[in-house]
């Protein structure tokens, strides 16, 4: 018994310790939603240049099912831009769920850096090599002249032209979900029922009702923050969590498991995307395996 307490201690200390990391992670630039596949944080294309390139990348997915989004930011900075591209991908999980084929474009304009970066099954079509030559030879001498709409459009055209020599599985139409990023909400959901009813009475047990219960609140807060890169959503998963943890323990006749309360909400599709676009297929598929390069100007 004495084992297992000291164990049980020792998981305390180290979600504890993890309640800190949301501190270090707030001065990153955070993710933003994805609402269209081109997204301009710097005010940089008119309405008319934005709207060209939506059509266009639209149109390919339509025709191929690929996706390629692209995204201008004022900067990356703390990170390097190919950090901030991973994270951008892994949050929003571009292209198609099964087979992987998404291509995210980034441009950070204060830092005058540039990345392409491109999921697993799409290596084969745009390796490393292609990804330099687009950005040295399309995209940086129009950026050069300020002319960010012209560089946009002609990296997209080569990356479509690429992406259409692969052999792909067909399109397969009216997929398309709101997503809110590409956040699995039904995992998240089951992840707050079993860590709340399931794990809340055995950390009640070892240091009390209420403060196992901010343990609790404050564990689940760090894990959802991690698994949707969204703070917004980690505050309101630990409140909920708190919550829950402590009716449970005051509510309950000694069992930890008490009615089936997600929290989270049930189903796949949130309706927290503003512009009711998602990333493809069910959770889409823009993998951290995949390839990429990067460039200024």
């Amino acid at each position: 018994m004495a084992l297992i307490r000291r164990a049980l201690a020792a998981v305390l200390l180290a979600a504890m310790a993890w309640a800190g990391l949301p501190a270090l992670a707030q001065g990153l630039l955070p993710v933003p939603t994805l609402t269209a596949r081109m997204i301009d944080q710097t005010g940089t294309l008119d309405a008319a240049q934005r709207s060209g390139l939506e059509t266009k990348l639209a149109a390919f997915e339509q025709r191929k099912g690929s996706q390629i989004v692209v995204l201008m930011v004022p900067t990356t900075q703390p990170e390097d831009i190919a950090s901030y591209a991973q994270r951008v991908g892994d949050a929003w999980k571009i292209g198609r769920k099964d087979v992987g084929d998404g291509i995210l474009v980034i441009v950070a304009k204060d830092d005058r850096k540039m990345r392409i970066a491109t999921a697993k099954t799409l290596e084969g079509a745009v390796p490393d090599l292609a990804a330099v030559r687009i950005l040295d030879e399309e995209m940086k001498p129009r950026f050069r002249n300020n002319d960010f709409a012209g560089g946009l459009n002609a990296a997209v055209d080569r990356l479509i032209g690429l992406v259409d020599g692969e052999a792909l599985p067909e399109p397969s139409y009216g997929s398309d979900k709101a997503s809110g990023g590409g956040i699995d909400w039904e995992n998240l959901a089951i992840f707050l029922f079993v860590g709340v009813f399931v794990a809340a009475p055995i950390v009640r047990a070892v240091v009390g009702k209420k403060l196992g219960s901010v343990v609790m609140g404050g564990g689940i807060g760090v894990v959802a923050f991690f698994l949707t890169i969204s703070m917004f959503i980690a505050v309101v998963a630990g409140f909920i969590a708190l919550l829950v943890s402590l009716f449970s323990a005051f509510g309950s006749s000694g069992s930890g498991v008490g009615r089936r309360s997600t929290g989270g909400g049930g189903g796949w599709s949130s309706g927290s995307s503003a512009g009711g676009w998602s990333s493809g297929s069910d959770s889409g598929g823009f993998s951290s395996g995949g390839g990429g390069a990067s460039g200024d100007w």
